[in-house]
């Protein structure tokens, strides 16, 4: 088998997304990630299109790549210009990489109505392009645009420009499914006849997702002998995405035994989520390999499979790619749950132990009631203190208030909160403005609690979601409100439930402050 090419569009492709806009930092901060990762080529944009990538393109020389090889996107020469006085095409020579992306027209309808130019005078420019770039020395890959659909419409047209372009001296000819909606099985056998009528040349696959199979379709076309498999590496890209990398090399190395990074597999969650993070994206949970659900069990049989023998519900190993294995707390939990939880808390505490039906009913009764401790593991591990009797408060309520005022007077701090706090004996009352009244009551708290524990000023709120748990009631309805806090080192997440936002609020907040200081083991300052 041809050895296997990854080659990255994220900064082409990818930058096309709608909601994506990369600065030229955000570029170079994904370059050096995915050559980091050990991708082949990364394909880093059109150098004459803007002045940003024109910026970008001078930058990146200066980077020193282990992996990756640089390669300039831009099509062939327009229709009527020598290729030598295209602008777009001296712009392409411009930026100095190695290799250059030329795409054509493939598809019999885009000459005729996209191009208004004759099957002939294309491929002219297909020709001249390709050849002009191998007379400077530079690898050439021919991305043949809509390359499936111009195949299924007129055959011979098609053809004759994959030969034109062999001919020319292109070194990877790429097939386009440039509109998505190739089936994977098509995908296959168009493929197989190009490898086999070019069997010297290295055949590529580019798919689009439009109807979900942007992957499946890569991964047959690789069945059907094609070596250079192009996509983005988190899937994102114009309209429904571009085939996702991140699952395409998994897929590929671990279930169809072919190499395809020079660095290790196991850094592939962590690259993903330097990709989303510099996105600015959300990593879906589900998303194969990498998602924080992709190894997370909350049924009870499945997770007393994988406590047993983890192949039995999971088909690899997390730490193959970088992840790791969840058991989530939920009604549908069993002791082996709580017993994989326990570990850190209670580890004397054993399936048959009576502690552990205890706090599997109370779980039960909880999540009744509304409460949910899959992503609130410090709430989790209060209520289990408290059911061992392990713990004792670092402070009661003796009462709040809040209240607010629209319009604000200055247009920013829209509500107040008054709180009375208790510790050992020792009362202190405090009052916050803030925006909106669980902000307020949010300050309030540590103002009035840093006066006993100091060390209360580190932490900040850093997330904070609200959730209907039934409309039928309407504005009655129960809430379920999730805090995320950090100290600057770690971060916990704490959940609280009421029909009363500002209290199950209040609840949230009390139990992120109460687990800062019992992990601090903090001693309240008593001052005479």
């Amino acid at each position: 088998m041809k050895k296997m090419e990854i080659f990255d569009s994220t900064l082409r492709d990818g930058a096309q997304s709608e909601g994506i806009s990369f600065s030229v930092q955000d570029k170079l901060n994904i370059v050096k990630a995915l050559d980091d990762f050990g991708v082949h080529y990364i394909e880093a944009g059109n150098p004459g299109s803007n002045p940003k990538d024109i910026e970008f393109f001078e930058k990146v020389k200066k980077l020193k790549l282990k992996n990756a090889t640089l390669c300039a996107f831009g099509s062939t020469r327009r229709k009527g210009i020598k290729v030598e006085d295209d602008s777009n095409v001296i712009s392409l020579l411009e930026a100095d990489t190695p290799t250059v992306v030329i795409f054509g027209k493939s598809w019999d309808l885009h000459i005729k109505e996209i191009l208004r130019a004759t099957e002939e005078e294309n491929l002219e420019m297909i020709y001249d392009t390709i050849s002009f770039f191998k007379e400077k020395g530079k690898e050439v890959i021919f991305d043949a645009e809509h390359f499936f659909d111009g195949y299924k419409a007129n055959k011979k047209c098609t053809m004759k420009i994959i030969d034109k372009a062999v001919h020319a001296g292109a070194d990877v000819i790429v097939l386009c499914d440039t509109n998505g909606a190739i089936l994977p099985t098509e995908a296959y056998s168009i493929t197989k006849e190009v490898v086999d009528k070019y069997p010297e040349k290295r055949i590529g696959i580019h798919c689009h997702n439009d109807i979900d199979c942007a992957v499946a379709s890569s991964m047959l076309s690789v069945s059907a002998g094609a070596c250079h498999v192009q996509g983005t590496f988190v899937g994102i890209g114009e309209r429904c995405g571009n085939a996702d990398l991140s699952v395409l090399i998994p897929n590929m190395q671990l279930k169809m035994g072919i190499p395809c990074i020079e660095g290790d597999l196991s850094n592939l969650t962590s690259t993903v989520m330097k990709i989303y993070d510099i996105s600015n994206l959300i990593a879906p949970s589900n998303k194969p390999y990498t998602g924080s659900s992709a190894f997370a069990h909350k049924g009870g049989m499945h997770i007393d499979g994988v406590d047993k023998r983890s192949d039995s519900f999971e088909h690899i190993n997390p730490e193959t790619v970088g992840n790791q294995r969840k058991f989530l707390m939920s009604e549908m939990s069993g002791r082996t749950t709580i017993i994989n939880k326990l570990e850190n808390i209670a580890p004397e505490i054993t399936k048959s132990s009576p502690e552990a039906k205890l706090i599997l009913d109370m779980l039960k009764d909880m999540e009744h009631e509304g409460y949910q401790f899959e992503a609130a593991d410090a709430s989790f591990e209060l209520l289990v203190l408290n059911a061992l009797g392990r713990f004792k408060p670092h402070f009661k309520l003796s009462m709040y208030k809040t209240s607010g005022e629209h319009p604000s007077p200055d247009g920013e701090m829209s509500a107040f909160a008054l709180i009375k706090v208790d510790v050992e004996g020792r009362t202190e009352t405090s009052a916050a403005m803030g925006n909106g009244p669980v902000n307020a009551l949010d300050i309030a708290l540590r103002k009035a609690l840093s006066i006993f524990y100091p060390e209360l000023k580190n932490i900040h709120l850093t997330d904070y979601k609200v959730r209907v748990l039934a409309g039928n009631h309407a504005t009655a309805s129960k809430v379920r409100v999730l805090i995320e806090n950090t100290d600057g080192e770690h971060i916990w997440t704490t959940v609280g439930v009421s029909t009363d936002i500002i209290e199950a609020s209040w609840f949230a907040l009390a139990d992120a402050v109460e687990y800062y200081l019992y992990k601090k083991q903090s001693v309240p300052v008593l001052n005479d």
